[in-house]
């Protein structure tokens, strides 16, 4: 039976992370499963922990009242879900629900938040690997942004030459 230890270590989203580092997180974290079709949070809830995904898929979602739920990205295993449990006022920015039957470690951000007070290097290392990731979702939505609107793009850009 592997540990959250041993798994957490092999996490791409953890990749070279100190071992000691790696043993706080997962003192701090919990085996979760979610059924396809569940929401595992909303937006504007408040938000005390974020989610390393082992197995299956997650879809992040924002309301649109002109189209409904809107899917931001879909999240695999390797991937993790969740930073507004890292900065006040701690509420879900997004909503996220399981797409298919789905297995993850919950870490309880106010657990981890304390041991990074407490370990300044541990923080460090969140914020970076964060905002690695945080800057690669940016980057992946405003591409398909661009994608999905290219046409309203270019007969917008193309009305404000002539």
């Amino acid at each position: 039976m592997e540990t959250i230890q041993a798994v957490l270590t092999a996490h791409p989203f953890f990749a070279d992370f100190p071992p000691h580092h790696v043993e706080l997180v997962a003192g701090c974290a919990r085996n979760v499963h979610f059924d396809t079709g569940r929401f595992i949070f909303h937006e504007g809830e408040d938000a005390h922990r974020f989610y390393v995904i082992r197995e299956g898929k997650i879809g992040l979602h924002i309301a649109s009242e002109r189209r409904g739920p809107l899917t931001l990205l879909t999240l695999g295993p390797g991937e993790i879900v969740g930073w507004s449990w890292m900065f006040p006022p701690y509420r879900w920015k997004f909503s996220a629900k399981a797409l298919e039957p789905t297995r993850a470690f919950a870490i309880d951000g106010m657990c981890l938040r304390g041991k990074a007070e407490n370990d300044h290097d541990l923080a460090y290392e969140l914020l970076k690997r964060f905002a690695r990731v945080s800057g690669s979702r940016l980057e992946t939505m405003r591409l398909q942004l661009v994608s999905a609107y290219k046409d309203e793009l270019a007969h917008v850009g193309g009305a404000s030459r002539s």
